[in-house]
């Protein structure tokens, strides 16, 4: 860490880039290791006493740092998350600062690996997307069906890689343990009274104009057609849908009319999943 004296003489703006870079390393350091050492403590202390004397911060910002002062000379030394938390405000604050916005892989994810061991799929629930074409609604969508029991996710060959980092970054891990397969093919391409090529049984779509999330009955298998961000479920894969199960939508009262597509399917996964089983 740099000395405090050469801290204290650096130019505004390279102080508190200064800040944020150690703070975060001292966060990245403390999910690792689970300490923060006194002398840690310590210097962090000698930090925001440094930075609160900037006549330029935010309110906001001054307010954190006063608060992590107070902070850091109260909580026991092992006491992981609390200081976790006093270090995460402050490198977000500081960010605030410096004009830099946070995006949702620069997140530290503090659980590590996930235990494929602790997934309880329900057999038979699966689904297909159907050209989402931003790897952050892939990653999310992956993180909703992982959450709610999804057997098997299937992708469109026009879907985001969910191999791609933004997506890996917001699924937090999931795409390491959800069993999931990019097709090479328009599965509904060919299909014929419900039946897609490259896997088996009934299909619904999310859609619009269908029977409203309150009164669909959603069946113990299948497979949830979701679609694209710009263009909805396809042709092909609507007509395929409508032979089958039909379709679900979720009423929605405001002006846009519509949801992001990962939310509006986090809704509906679970609506799926709370209709097969008790959480």
């Amino acid at each position: 860490m740099i000395p405090l004296n050469k801290f204290n003489n650096l130019p505004r703006m390279l102080k508190l880039r200064k800040a944020a870079s150690l703070i975060r390393n001292a966060e990245h350091r403390l999910i690792v290791t689970g300490i923060l050492s006194l002398e840690e403590v310590e210097y962090f202390c000698k930090v925001t006493e440094i930075l609160a004397e900037d006549h330029k911060l935010k309110a906001i910002t001054l307010e954190t740092l006063n608060s992590a002062q107070t902070g850091f000379t109260s909580i026991m030394e092992n006491d992981k998350e609390d200081y976790r938390r006093i270090l995460n405000n402050l490198h977000h604050v500081l960010l605030l600062e410096i004009g830099k916005t946070q995006a949702d892989w620069d997140f530290i994810e503090s659980r590590g690996a996930l235990n494929p061991s602790m997934r309880k799929p329900l057999q038979g629930m699966q689904v297909y997307l159907e050209d989402i074409r931003s790897p952050f609604n892939v990653g999310s969508m992956f993180r909703a069906a992982e959450s709610f029991g999804v057997e098997k996710i299937w992708l469109s060959p026009l879907c985001a890689d969910p191999r791609h980092k933004r997506a890996e970054r917001t699924a937090m891990g999931c795409v390491d343990i959800m069993p999931w397969e990019m097709l090479d093919h328009d599965p509904f391409a060919t299909a014929t009274n419900g039946a897609p090529t490259g896997f088996s049984g009934p299909v619904f779509a999310l859609e619009t104009g269908g029977t409203p999330l309150r009164d669909f009955s959603f069946p113990p298998e299948g497979v949830l057609i979701v679609g694209g961000e710009e263009l909805g479920v396809s042709p092909t894969a609507l007509a395929a849908a409508d032979a089958s199960l039909g379709r679900v939508s979720i009423p929605v009262r405001g002006a846009k009319g519509s949801l992001n597509v990962s939310v509006a399917f986090g809704i509906v996964i679970q609506a799926w999943a709370e209709s097969l089983c008790v959480f």
